[in-house]
């Protein structure tokens, strides 16, 4: 097996590695779980969301983003830049809306994981993850919102998953996580 070494700039090495950039990453972290603790929770209170019934408010959101797949009238078609693709559309419409209640009970159960991982610094990397992968879907559905914003942090939280759950669970959980199931770098 070949090694090769990577240089990293010392600027680089401190936001991603160094343990004395945590408290950046707690703040980032509660942040970005506040906002999501807060979505899902809204979510799982409300019955249109959450529950055997959910699925009205997701539908209300689908077709909306389906709505915004064609141009405002008088946009001639060279000059027309829908807000959803037709490809994520498509999706919506064969993947999402069969199965709306699902999706709903999904989305709010998402969010409060999302949001509880990252406040208490738990799988950090994950939740990171899926909070930039839940934000691009509310993106791709022409939803601007909080959105760019909450996928900055998101990437950037994965991208100092090594660090970024020092001053959290994970700091406990990755020597446990390690020792019983073997480093990845052996």
């Amino acid at each position: 097996m070949n090694n090769h070494t990577v240089s990293q700039s010392a600027f680089a090495h401190f936001f991603t590695a160094n343990s004395a950039s945590a408290p950046l990453w707690l703040l980032a972290r509660l942040y970005l779980g506040y906002q999501f603790i807060m979505a899902g929770w809204e979510k799982v209170i409300n019955p249109v969301w959450f529950g055997s019934g959910a699925g009205a408010a997701l539908q209300g959101f689908i077709n909306g983003a389906l709505a915004k797949t064609v141009c405002a009238p008088g946009v001639p078609a060279a000059a027309c830049h829908p807000d959803v693709q037709m490809w994520y559309a498509s999706f919506l419409q064969s993947a999402v809306l069969p199965h709306v209640n699902l999706w709903s009970n999904a989305v709010a159960l998402g969010e409060l994981a999302i949001g509880l991982g990252l406040i208490v610094g738990l799988c950090t990397g994950t939740a990171a993850f899926f909070a930039f992968f839940m934000s691009l879907n509310f993106l791709l559905s022409g939803t601007v919102s909080i959105n760019p914003i909450i996928i900055v942090i998101a990437i950037s939280i994965f991208s100092a998953r090594r660090v970024a759950g020092y001053w959290g669970l994970d700091r406990y959980a990755r020597p446990f996580l390690e020792k019983s199931f073997g480093s990845r770098s052996q």
